[in-house]
């Protein structure tokens, strides 16, 4: 098109010349300013007949391919033309022919329309709902690296059990300390008859003292309310600094009580909610093999300030109440095991497992009532009284917040020239 416009400008050029060359060619000569875009020369009719002949074949081929253009838009323009009246009558025709199909089907695009707008919809809250799920889990999976890595780190330190057993054993706490034990703690044993060593608490004072630990209720955390094989066996947990509850085993009582030739001293210590501790010694402790249902035996109260609760208490109900209440001599009951004398299960009344009469005015293996006062509406259906009890201190609706049971060979029970157990030494029971 700029050619176009330039060939055209030069027309008129052209033509004003000419004018002017007719008119008063001395006017044009004397204005006459050469140009080199017109040759050597003015531009006379000469010098722009040259100049458009020089420009021609340019502009002929650009106005061709103009008309080629304009063409194929005219053809173009047709087409369409062509097919929109195409598409106008077909639709005229389409609902002349039937109104109702072509409405239900624009319907139908429309309710199509409506229903992918709401899958979309659908669709975009699940996505975001998917991208929180794992920004979540991104940062989740950033905290649990951070974890192996600290973990990882751990591991690289060597490794260290956390419960210390001492290297000294014996064939019971007494003799783990004439063996140079010289704290408490734990320490393997083994009995005389006894197959293999077992773990035990050892108690070990300061005048080289080692007592045997055989029961311990610190807190009611461990349930006492177990069958035959539980207390054949042991349960509940030793820990190196005697912070945890247990019962040895009844047959590892057995083994450590009838092994030596000096008799053992069976100590019962006991703390009551007040604060208050007491004890009770029985000389020449035995407990009998399973055959004979780990029968408890001993020769005689060897002292204390709890008083003889394993001889039996007149409870006031029947002249027979101290009789069928002493503990020497009985066979160890438990709720699927009755051994007592009793036409009940005085065990399954009672919740644990300990040598019943007909039942007892000692129980150190009772529930664990906190506070200590409870009533026979307290200790469920049966109503008897099932708490830790020792009756010549407390009644036997009070049941005590702490119990030890523990063993010594009878020639050490006033080492260091007192009566043991009249201050709980160093490794017994604290102060609540």
């Amino acid at each position: 098109m700029t050619s176009v416009s330039h060939t055209l400008a030069c027309v008129l050029l052209l033509c004003a010349f000419t004018s002017a060359q007719r008119g008063d060619s001395s006017l044009i000569r004397e204005a006459c300013v050469p140009d080199d875009e017109f040759g050597s020369y003015c531009p006379t009719t000469c010098g722009i007949a040259d100049y458009l002949q020089k420009y021609k074949p340019g502009v002929v081929k650009d106005l061709n391919d103009m008309e080629e253009i304009l063409l194929d838009i005219a053809n173009l323009t047709k087409g369409a033309q062509d097919k929109v009246v195409f598409l106008k009558d077909s639709e005229t025709q389409a609902q002349k022919a039937a109104p109702d199909t072509y409405y239900q089907k624009s319907r139908n695009m429309l309710d199509d329309v409506l229903r992918f707008e709401k899958s979309i919809l659908s669709q975009e809250e699940q996505i975001y709902n998917l991208q929180t799920t794992l920004a979540a889990n991104d940062k989740r999976m950033l905290e649990l690296r951070q974890l192996a890595l600290q973990l990882d780190q751990k591991c690289k330190v060597p490794c260290k059990d956390t419960v210390e057993i001492q290297t000294v054993t014996g064939k019971d706490c007494q003799d783990v300390a004439n063996k140079g034990g010289k704290v408490s703690g734990l320490y393997y044993v083994q009995p005389a008859r006894a197959p293999t060593p077992f773990l035990v608490y050892c108690e070990i004072d300061s005048f080289g003292r080692g007592w045997t630990v055989l029961q311990r209720r610190r807190d009611g955390s461990v349930p006492f309310n177990r069958n035959w094989i539980a207390y054949k066996e042991g349960f509940g947990y030793l820990s190196p600094d005697d912070s945890t509850e247990f019962w040895l085993g009844n047959e590892k009582i057995h083994l450590l009580s009838v092994q030596s030739s000096v008799p053992y001293v069976l100590r019962l210590e006991m703390v009551d909610w007040t604060g208050a501790k007491k004890y009770a010694d029985y000389a020449m402790f035995k407990v009998a093999p399973e055959a004979d249902k780990y029968r408890l035996t001993y020769a005689y109260y060897h002292g204390g300030d709890a008083g003889d609760a394993f001889d039996g208490f007149d409870f006031g109900d029947d002249p027979s109440d101290k009789f069928y209440t002493s503990h020497n001599g009985m066979q160890f009951s438990t709720p699927d095991q009755d051994n007592d004398k009793f036409n009940g299960n005085c065990a399954k009344q009672d919740g644990s497992g300990w040598w019943m009469n007909r039942c007892h005015a000692a129980h150190l293996n009772g529930k664990y009532y906190q506070g200590g006062q409870y009533t026979a509406k307290d200790a469920g259906q049966y109503g008897f009284d099932n708490g830790i009890i020792w009756a010549t201190w407390h009644s036997r609706w009070y049941s005590l917040k702490q119990t030890t049971m523990k063993i010594i060979p009878i020639n050490r029970i006033s080492a260091g020239g007192q009566q043991g157990g009249l201050d709980f030494g160093k490794g017994d029971l604290p102060s609540p």
